[in-house]
């Protein structure tokens, strides 16, 4: 549609009017009158006013422009959701190594316990050997080397277990030739600490050499408290 300003036109109406009227004026009045003057170059003319072609130019431009500017916001909100749906793939491979990470350390964990367990039932259920108790006593005295020490690690395990490496204390659960409580203790010298007598003797030597300094030394704390 073609804008045309109603109030130019009649200005120009009323300007061309008025012109008109003065020409009159001087052609039929009297040579004394004072003829009026009309500024016509300063009205606004219809010439201002834009043509047809102009009118629509100007509309098309605009138009562009607004085309221009949706044409914008639709890029930077197709932008802006293209980046939000990064991030929330971002986030959620992450959640997933995540999650796939400690299902990985679960497994890893279960496994590990369950080889324990089974480590632990083979061990339990391993027959034992019969081994006189001369025959552990022979062990030892290899194992300690002094004599005067031997003697005195002698002394303790023939009263604690009676040179019975499976002997248990019905009471504490003190378990093995030196009666270690619990008897798991024993397993820092060897996975076998139940059925082994060596194991339960170099368990047995360590702990009274940290403890007392030697056999000896906890043989002299055992005949005061019947205990080491």
């Amino acid at each position: 549609m073609t804008r045309i300003s109603v109030r130019g036109v009649a200005v120009v109406s009323a300007t061309a009017v008025t012109a008109v009227g003065a020409v009159v004026g001087v052609a039929s009045g009297s040579e004394g009158r004072t003829t009026q003057t009309v500024d016509v170059a300063g009205a606004t003319l219809l010439a201002d006013i834009p043509s047809g072609a102009q009118a629509q130019t100007i509309s098309d431009n605009i138009g562009r422009q607004a085309d221009a500017q949706q044409s914008a916001a639709d890029a930077a909100a197709k932008k802006a959701a293209e980046e939000a749906a990064r991030k929330k793939a971002a986030e959620v491979a992450k959640a997933k190594a995540e999650a796939e990470r400690k299902a990985k350390e679960a497994e890893a964990k279960r496994k590990a316990e369950e080889a324990s367990r089974a480590q632990a039932r083979s061990l339990l259920e391993a027959p034992l050997v019969s081994v006189s108790p001369g025959s552990v006593q022979a062990l030892a005295r290899s194992i300690i080397g002094d004599d005067a020490q031997f003697q005195c690690f002698s002394a303790i395990i023939t009263r604690e277990s009676g040179w019975s490496y499976t002997a248990t204390n019905p009471s504490s659960g003190a378990y093995g030739l030196v009666q270690a409580l619990p008897g798991s203790k024993m397993a820092s010298a060897g996975a076998d600490w139940r059925t082994n007598p060596a194991t339960q003797i170099k368990w047995g030597v360590s702990y009274m050499n940290s403890r007392y300094g030697s056999p000896c030394g906890a043989w002299a704390y055992w005949q005061v408290h019947h205990s080491y």
